[in-house]
């Protein structure tokens, strides 16, 4: 009996240690997310669940730290998790486009920042052929769709669009996003529940493509 004891403690001592890992591995360094919607089609298909890096943005307490620990910035490029500025309780995947202290702007579709013109052929996807103009006649959901801006991107938050750029949500929308709201950089898509989605292609080749830096 006192065997038994001491074998079910050491059981329970074992899956409390597990837990309070997997506790700790979820709030600071990875987390898994479903994407709910089609904004970052093709590169990420609805049902696809992605491996977030939440440490990778963390603060540092000293610079040393961002050399010593894997630590860093966000960077025009990024995928990037975090809450949705108007429902924090909600969590939207988008692409970094531009950061704070950038001019963003929109031409016809074409993404400007700092008045350059950004190749994102590689990335970017467009249903809708028709190029809405910025009216204040058209309904919310075009009237900065397709012409915006320029736009200054105010220190410490970052702007970030969806790449299906025709059907997102995003900072067009309702503006730039906190640093303070961003949980993480998406590293890969670990499985999906779209079989469509992955048929013929292994999905960590695909969300490396779209993790492709704007150059």
């Amino acid at each position: 009996m006192a065997a038994w004891r001491g074998s079910f403690r050491a059981l329970l001592e074992s899956l409390l240690v597990a837990v309070i890992f997997a506790l700790f591995v979820r709030t600071y360094i990875a987390q898994v997310f479903r994407i709910p919607s089609p904004s970052m089609e093709p590169n990420l298909m609805v049902g696809d669940h992605i491996l977030v890096n939440k440490f990778v943005y963390g603060s540092r307490a000293t610079d040393s730290e961002g050399t010593l620990l894997p630590m860093r910035d966000i960077r025009r490029g990024d995928v990037v998790v975090f809450k949705y500025p108007n429902v924090p309780e909600r969590y939207y995947v988008k692409r970094c486009v531009s950061l704070g202290g950038d001019e963003v702007e929109l031409r016809d579709k074409q993404l400007l920042v700092n008045g350059e013109p950004i190749n994102e052929s590689g990335y970017v996807h467009h249903s809708d052929t028709t190029v809405y103009p910025q009216s204040l006649y058209l309904p919310e959901g075009y009237r900065n769709r397709d012409n915006l801006g320029p736009l200054s991107v105010p220190s410490g938050y970052a702007y970030c669009l969806g790449d299906n750029r025709d059907e997102s949500n995003d900072s067009r929308f309702w503006g730039p996003v906190p640093g303070s709201y961003t949980k993480g950089r998406a590293l890969l898509v670990l499985w999906s529940t779209n079989r469509g989605a992955t048929q013929g292609r292994f999905p960590p080749v695909r969300l490396r493509r779209s993790l492709r830096l704007i150059q």
